[in-house]
């Protein structure tokens, strides 16, 4: 039984550890900084309306969309990486496979282009 204890020691040094430095950190940081809130820290960023607004206000559906475009695409190079380094190898279903999955993400790539999600006025 003291051998468990001895060996889960170590990681529970290191999360003490790790846990107090994380806090001197934060605590540093809070004070060393200066907190006052100037123009540019209040003024609307990427997103296009301003930070310290209602959180219930409306906002533009291009934003989703422009998100849901983002997240498709890395999707597909999340799938593209693993099967180039083994196209070698695998059978020709998996080729076809996937050069269909290709041809349905650029279908709704497509889609969304066609019905003007991309465009900003």
């Amino acid at each position: 039984m003291k051998l468990i204890y001895s060996e889960y020691s170590i990681i529970l040094i290191f999360l003490l550890l790790s846990s107090f430095l994380s806090m001197i950190i934060f605590t540093l940081s809070y004070f060393l900084t200066p907190q006052k809130a100037d123009q540019e820290k209040i003024s609307a960023y990427e997103c296009g309306f301003n930070p310290f607004d209602d959180a219930r206000a409306t906002f533009d559906i291009r934003f989703y969309l422009v998100a849901i475009l983002f997240l498709i695409f890395d999707l597909e190079v999340s799938f593209l990486f693993p099967w180039s380094l083994v196209l070698g190898e695998i059978p020709v279903y998996g080729f076809w496979n996937m050069i269909a999955f290709l041809i349905i993400l650029t279908l709704g790539f497509v889609y969304e282009w066609y019905k003007g999600a991309l465009e900003w006025e």
